[in-house]
């Protein structure tokens, strides 16, 4: 008599553990996908704050070194204001440089970028995180009756804790701190340009995507602050007296064949090179001939058909 036959399977326990298996293997997998899709978001946020940062840095120092002061008064030459948005530093600097324009301008059918620009950094609230400010510059063409205002503002960052700016009127290290510069602080108003200025602008690493906010992390591993000084050339801080004045050199009118080379008022100059007729103006006295005797020594020249040395005497 033949046995009944017996169905070969998988019991209950066996399924139970094979699906354990599965799971564990599932979980680990999701779990180091996650792991390396959090560390490559970190990394292009940290990359991308990391190029952000010395790029606004390299702007600044840039336009700050190229600031333009020729025959401009000393109360127009910088202005830095203390302000706090949000109970963060907003401080704000405006000037006029000879960086190249950015900004292109239309003038009826073509476009011009100028040389001379009024350039500012300003930072502003950000309307959608209210722990954030925007970093905007500032750029209007050539330059007008007010420098320090006007103009299209370029964004440059979104997400900036601090952007702070130190300004020293002096060398060393017991220079005194000024909070403003270029405008009337009490009784007493900063005109001109400082020695030096130290800007501080912090950022923090914005996230590639929303997922990433859920993923607890170090609140400094998140925030960078940037800080670079800027030291003005002496040349440009010069008293008010000795400011560089742009004006046409003056001209002694030509009595003769030539110009006259020296002062005009007799002492020690040099006749030119066609003889004058008469007096020099100013108090010289005589000035006949090529040459001239005045006070500070003898110059000779040929004089216009003479060639003879010393032709008159001046004052001297």
């Amino acid at each position: 008599m033949s046995s009944p036959s017996r169905r070969s399977g998988f019991s209950m326990v066996e399924v139970l553990v094979a699906l354990l298996i599965m799971a564990l293997m599932l979980t680990s997998i999701t779990r180091m996908l996650t792991t390396v899709r959090t560390t490559r978001d970190h990394i292009h946020n940290t990359q991308e704050t990391m190029m952000a940062g010395p790029a606004i840095m390299d702007m600044v120092e840039r336009d700050l070194l190229a600031i333009f002061t020729l025959d401009r008064p000393k109360q127009l030459h910088l202005r830095v204001r203390n302000r706090v948005e949000l109970g963060l530093d907003a401080d704000r600097i405006d000037f006029v440089t000879t960086t190249d324009g950015k900004e292109w301008e239309m003038f009826e059918d073509r476009a011009a970028r100028a040389d001379l620009n009024e350039v500012g950094y300003v930072a502003r609230p950000n309307p959608q995180y209210d722990e954030f400010l925007e970093l905007y510059r500032r750029e209007d063409f050539g330059v007008d009756d007010e420098p320090f205002s006007g103009g299209r503002y370029t964004f440059l960052h979104d997400r900036v804790m601090r952007f702070s700016i130190e300004v020293f009127g002096e060398d060393g290290v017991d220079a005194e701190l000024e909070e403003e510069w270029g405008v009337l602080v009490g009784d007493e108003e900063t005109t001109g340009l400082p020695a030096w200025v130290r800007i501080s602008m912090t950022l923090e690493l914005a996230p590639r995507l929303l997922r990433e906010q859920l993923v607890r992390t170090d609140p400094g591993d998140r925030v960078v602050t940037y800080t670079r000084i800027v030291r003005f050339p002496d040349p440009l801080r010069v008293a008010l007296d000795e400011t560089p004045r742009l004006a046409l050199p003056a001209q002694r009118p030509d009595t003769g064949g030539g110009a006259p080379t020296g002062p005009i008022d007799g002492t020690g100059g040099m006749g030119g090179a066609g003889g004058f007729g008469g007096p020099l103006p100013g108090d010289g006295r005589g000035g006949a001939g090529g040459g001239g005797r005045g006070g500070g020594g003898t110059i000779t020249t040929t004089g216009g058909g003479r060639g003879a040395a010393g032709g008159g005497k001046g004052g001297g």
